[in-house]
């Protein structure tokens, strides 16, 4: 997969509350559809993902 931008720091774990993993702030889905994105759906992801960042103090968004 080289070229393709991703944010994955091989931190690979989902975070019960939120439903985003832990290392690159990302959802199931999202991670499931990465290698079938445009390079332009991947970085307007990426773009978002540092407002997903929880300060560890704060619950995480409610889950649907």
């Amino acid at each position: 997969m080289s070229g393709v931008s991703s944010p994955c720091v091989l931190i690979c774990v989902i975070d019960p509350r939120s439903g985003l993993c832990e290392g690159c702030l990302r959802t199931l889905q999202e991670i499931a559809d990465w290698s079938r994105l445009s390079e332009a759906e991947r970085l307007a992801i990426m773009a978002e993902l540092p407002r997903r960042k929880i300060p560890p103090d704060r619950p995480g968004p409610p889950r649907h």
